[in-house]
């Protein structure tokens, strides 16, 4: 029976980030000899070679690639239970969240809401670009990412993407917009000018088809990839905002801002992400469950 020595899979993890030998053995504070006969051992015990040498460069064999995934689980895992069971017998719980800079802050507080003013638990909040969060994710730093954007997936990721609503769109502008209320909607997006989210998000991709769908040339005030940044837009009179009415409830219910169309087929999506976890934290799955509870 193979027993793998999990010191020689962790100094072929460095060598292999590394690609070199000198490099990681000056990161692992060995001379490059003991490290190259550790390495040589583990290639040894599993029966395949794990590195080939290019130019002054170590690369990975095939079975090289294979051990390296492998390892990152393992370690992975290492982390995970250290991580979980260092809290273990705590008073406070901490729920770590991840969320995208641009994300409506309404949905966010929506989501959290069944934790809020609990007191044996913390709640660390941390947004930043997608990419970054992702990486966080999978290094165990955050529990869950909030997000409006489905991360790419293939059969070896390592994430689960919950989703979570769907939110309609509207034509949002200032209390003093009203006039404009029961306009066609094709008159409305023709006649005035609109705040409208960046090219590169998903709800602009899906605005542009519709209009285009309907013949209609727009006259854009302003553009904005952050949700807060357009609700303030629109606050500051600068046109009529495309937004789900959700970033926008508090204006809505106070009569700052009104709701002048739905745009039918439009829709905002919002997902939560985790990763394939030994000891996940529990408290993801709770408000995983609360908000399907107060969706259904």
């Amino acid at each position: 029976m193979l027993v793998l020595n999990l010191h020689h899979l962790r100094l072929f993890r460095a060598v292999a980030r590394d690609g070199t030998l000198t490099g990681a053995a000056r990161v692992l504070n060995l001379s490059q000899s003991a490290l190259s006969s550790q390495i040589k051992t583990l290639e040894a015990s599993l029966g395949h070679d794990l590195f080939e040498r290019r130019g002054r460069g170590l690369v990975l064999t095939e079975a090289g690639r294979i051990a390296l995934d492998h390892a990152e689980a393992i370690f992975r895992t290492a982390e995970d239970l250290t991580a979980t069971l260092r809290n273990t017998g705590t008073e406070r719980k901490a729920l770590r969240v991840g969320a995208l800079a641009t994300l409506s802050r309404n949905f966010q507080i929506g989501f959290l809401e069944p934790l809020i003013g609990r007191s044996d638990v913390e709640v660390v909040l941390r947004s930043g670009a997608q990419a970054d969060l992702l990486r966080a994710l999978e290094a165990l730093a955050i529990d869950v990412v909030l997000t409006n954007l489905v991360p790419a997936r293939d059969a070896s990721s390592p994430f689960l993407v919950h989703g979570l609503s769907e939110q309609p769109v509207s034509l949002i502008g200032p209390a003093t917009a009203v006039d404009l209320a029961g306009l066609p909607l094709p008159e409305l997006l023709s006649s005035q000018p609109l705040i409208l989210p960046t090219p590169e998000s998903a709800l602009r991709a899906s605005f542009d088809a519709m209009v285009e769908q309907l013949g209609v040339v727009t006259k854009v005030a302003a553009e904005a990839d952050d949700m807060a940044m357009i609700r303030l837009l629109a606050r500051a009179h600068a046109g009529l905002a495309v937004i789900p009415p959700i970033v926008v409830r508090d204006e809505l219910a106070s009569g700052r801002l009104i709701e002048l169309g739905r745009l039918e087929g439009l829709k905002e999506e919002f997902f939560a992400v985790t990763l394939h976890r030994r000891f996940p934290n529990p408290l993801v799955a709770d408000l995983l469950q609360a908000f399907k509870n107060k969706t259904d």
